[in-house]
């Protein structure tokens, strides 16, 4: 199967023309001209929502697919036939057939009556290659009536486009995927191409099953795609910008001039950027579309380009004059801009308003057309005439740059007005405010003057922050110094949070407080002014990562040290100095003996104060690069410093036998614990987090079976902490096989164990707008899910990552990955004739199309 999305694998298909077998089925072979054009709507196989439903619909409206007894048979293959006939349509060809002349191919050149004339035409028309097509090998099946491959209708199609020129040079070169032996070497350049133009993508696992089958959806949706580099033009379809769009009426203006269609129920509306159908009501005026339709009835129309072609300028309005003429103030006079019946005026609510009833002097906005060269006014709306008011509200949004802030006042309405530096004032309480500091949400009492905000003052939910250097903190105070050079005390609120940088649950302790060198911090005040957050922006401290000790004075507590860049320093401990050896924390006096010469040790330090001190046992950080040659990796470690060190001796990694550092992900989180003299790295242990399934759960063992696509393992999990999806601590005895978990690994060490919710059921519905699907379970309970953070949707073995190639009715399951993305597994569909149900086993038999098909299923 292709992804629907980037014409997924090659064939991202299209086609619903119709075969002997198909479409044209017997009648159409004998009388093809009662073969009609369907129109949108009517295919009644092709439900709403249906992956390719806009594909199918855009090329029935323009007449290059055709249905019967209107069925598209959307999952049928396509014959080669078929596939030609679909090809000269779309090239826009087929009337050029000859039907009265008799046509001649070679008697073992096998096609079907109906479609001859048409392949003589194609090859006629270069559309197919005489020497490929006629060889001896490829005639011991019907030409005509063979299952066209993928690597076949990549050549009609690049053909059809007049790209063969482009194949032959491309053909030399690999096409890249896994199966690439599998390519036959004359479809080389045309996948080649295919992919280049973006109308060809592989399947799971790289591959691009050169010989699999294209169904008529596919082959539909393949040639739809391709419009974007065909240079023909359908006599039903035009392209332009909306002009007007009113009262069931659209026109579009295109080169001079403008064409208006009529809007049915049946008409289809869609976007270019979606496989989703949209409403009438998005399609908005003067943006760019496709509108296909006979007589000026409108059947299909696109969205291309959902900008409005227009530009907005503002300034006083003057006056109106006859003639359809508007004047504007301007610096050196008045600028004139003219309208006509078509020009919407309004007030600042939106409401309809007459010309004449313009006031003077008031603001107002004008939209003008950008597409014809005209730029006629379409609209006129007033944004605010000249305010002087004191009223309440809350704040909307807060624009910087533009020095603006939107108001939603008591009355419910929203207005936007600008402040000036120097003159307006911002306060909260007995606090001047920064405009940076008030908040979407604060009730606020403001004051208008000739349209410039005065004042504001918050009245209530004010949350600000402040910037500051933390020079004292205790229990319940926080000292800090503002850059305008004066001290601010501040209450702690109850628990403030303590945010650090490469800093996993750090508390007040962690902060450093110092008339010189202390934190940079952000402090986040409540309404009471209390502190509910700080956060350490930067730290002004000297940090020396794996620093070998010189020498170290036990009677002045002097410690030199070389750095890593072979610079020494000079500290001094002291009784405040945080001191640590593998997670025992000594005292002055013990630590001068694990101080000796060589010993590497981890120093943060404010001038020549050491602040903490740790002699080093192993290392913990992100490997940025790794070294083969040089037998160096280079890690950055959690303070921000990176290191340089020999490769390691051991390395361990969850899944991999006897991994090399080769084995190492860049950019993976690793421990690496060093040997006794601290030289070497012993053993390197790689940090992942995998997706697995449980296999069997033993809770009287503690022992927990798992298999992931690398083989299987088995967990004790006596001591390891699980959590469901939420967070929330579970025992074992909640899991059971088939179960979804993500497991935490250090190196082959198993640290933690988090159960991934499983959501299984039918898609009622898909909001790629926002990011999200409502699903129905088989139980009946109904649920929207989030996708937020990404989607793979996994089809027939395909995997894509839009989430409009869900459709309504999809049977699917639905998971978390480790990554924070959603995977939906769209469950595979099979036609059985029924046999009979046995109710003890829950066993489901089926009758069977031959002795190798699977026939039971339990229920």
């Amino acid at each position: 199967a292709y992804s629907n999305k980037a014409v997924s694998a090659v064939m991202a298909g299209v086609m619903v023309f119709g075969g002997a077998s198909a479409v044209f089925a017997d009648t159409a072979a004998t009388t093809p001209t009662s073969t009609t054009t369907q129109s949108v709507g009517i295919f009644s196989d092709v439900k709403t929502g249906f992956w390719a439903e806009k594909h199918i619909y855009k090329l029935a409206s323009q007449g290059i697919v055709v249905g019967n007894n209107g069925l598209f048979r959307p999952g049928d293959s396509v014959t080669q036939q078929e596939a030609v006939l679909m090809a000269l349509r779309f090239m826009k060809l087929q009337d050029k057939v000859d039907a009265s002349s008799a046509v001649a191919l070679p008697t073992d050149f096998k096609v079907t009556n109906y479609y001859k004339d048409y392949v003589v035409l194609a090859f006629q028309q270069g559309l197919l290659d005489k020497a490929t097509e006629m060889a001896p090998d490829n005639l011991k099946t019907s030409w005509g009536e063979r299952k066209a491959s993928r690597e076949w209708i990549a050549e009609l199609l690049i053909r059809s486009l007049g790209k063969s020129a482009d194949a032959a040079g491309a053909a030399s070169e690999p096409t890249g995927f896994a199966d690439d032996t599998k390519v036959s070497a004359n479809k080389r350049g045309y996948i080649n191409v295919a992919v280049n133009l973006g109308l060809a993508n592989g399947l799971d696992g790289n591959r691009f099953d050169p010989q699999g089958a294209v169904t008529r959806a596919q082959l539909a949706t393949f040639f739809s795609r391709a419009e974007a580099h065909n240079t023909v033009e359908y006599d039903n379809t035009i392209s332009g910008t909306i002009s007007q769009l009113a009262d069931g009426k659209l026109s579009v203006y295109n080169n001079g001039k403008t064409s208006t269609y009529t809007l049915g129920a049946s008409t289809a509306y869609y976007t270019s950027a979606s496989e989703s159908r949209i409403n009438l009501s998005d399609v908005q005026p003067y943006t760019k579309v496709t509108v296909i339709g006979a007589t000026y009835n409108a059947a299909y129309v696109e969205v291309t380009d959902p900008t409005q072609q227009v530009e907005t300028l503002s300034g006083n309005f003057a006056m109106v004059a006859p003639g359809n003429k508007l004047w504007l103030k301007s610096p050196t006079g008045f600028t004139e801009y003219y309208y006509d019946e078509t020009t919407s005026f309004v007030d600042v609510n939106g409401a309809g308003i007459e010309p004449a009833s313009l006031i003077t002097d008031s603001v107002v906005s004008l939209q003008r057309e950008t597409y014809s060269g005209s730029h006629k006014v379409v609209k006129v709306q007033v944004t605010s005439g000249v305010v002087n008011k004191t009223t309440t509200g809350t704040i909307q949004s807060v624009d910087l740059t533009g020095k603006s802030i939107t108001f939603k006042n008591t009355a419910g309405t929203v207005e936007t007005f600008k402040w000036e530096d120097g003159t307006s004032l911002f306060s909260s309480q007995a606090s001047v405010l920064k405009p940076a500091d008030l908040k979407t949400g604060n009730a606020v009492k403001y004051t208008i003057q000739d349209n410039v905000i005065r004042t504001v003052e918050v009245t209530e939910g004010v949350e600000r922050t402040v910037d500051g250097v933390l020079t004292e903190l205790t229990s319940s105070t926080v000292v800090y110094k503002k850059a305008d050079g004066n001290r601010e005390v501040k209450l702690l609120g109850t628990k403030p949070t303590i945010v650090i940088p490469n800093m996993s649950g750090a508390v007040a302790d962690d902060l450093i407080a110092d008339a010189v060198g202390g934190d940079k911090i952000q402090v986040t005040l409540n309404s009471s002014d209390q502190v509910t957050k700080i956060e350490v922006l930067s730290r002004q401290i000297e940090q020396y990562s794996g620093a070998a000790v010189i020498d170290y004075n036990s009677k002045t507590q002097l410690l030199t040290v070389m750095d890593t860049s072979n610079k020494a320093h000079v500290v001094q401990l002291d009784e405040k100095t945080k001191l640590s050896y593998e997670g025992v924390l000594p005292n002055l006096t013990s630590i001068g003996a694990r101080l000796t010469e060589n010993r590497k040790v981890n120093i943060k330090a404010i001038g020549q104060r050491a602040l903490s001190l740790e002699v080093v046992t192993k290392y913990e950080g992100t490997v940025t690069s790794i070294n083969v040659a040089a037998r160096t990796i280079v890690m950055k470690l959690n303070d921000g410093q990176s290191l340089t060190l020999p490769t390691p001796q051991f390395i361990d990694i969850f899944g991999k036998t006897n991994p090399t550092v080769t084995d190492v992900p860049v950019g993976s989180y690793v421990t690496a614990s060093l040997t006794a003299n601290q030289d070497l790295i012993a053993v390197l242990k790689v940090k992942s987090v995998l997706q697995v399934e449980a296999e069997t759960v033993n809770s009287g063992t503690n022992r927990l079976s798992i298999k992931w696509n690398g083989g299987t393992s088995e967990i004790n999990t006596y001591a390891i902490p699980m959590t469901n999806e939420a967070g929330e601590s579970i025992k074992l005895t909640a899991l059971k096989a088939g179960d979804y978990l993500n497991v935490t690994f250090d190196g082959s060490t198993p640290l933690a164990i988090q159960a991934i919710k499983l959501t299984t059921g039918q898609v009622s519905s898909v909001d790629t707008a926002a990011n999200s699907l409502v699903v129905k379970d088989f139980a009946g309970a109904t649920q929207t899910l989030a996708v937020s953070g990404g989607v793979k949707i996994i089809r027939d073995g395909s995997t894509t990552t839009a989430l409009s190639n869900l459709t309504t009715g999809d049977r699917v399951e639905i998971r978390k990955d480790t990554d924070g993305s959603t995977i939906v597994r769209v469950m595979s569909q099979l036609s059985r004739t029924f046999s009979r149900y046995e109710s003890a086993t829950n066993l489901l038999s089926t009758k069977r199309a031959n002795l190798n098909d699977k026939y039971q299923f339990f229920v």
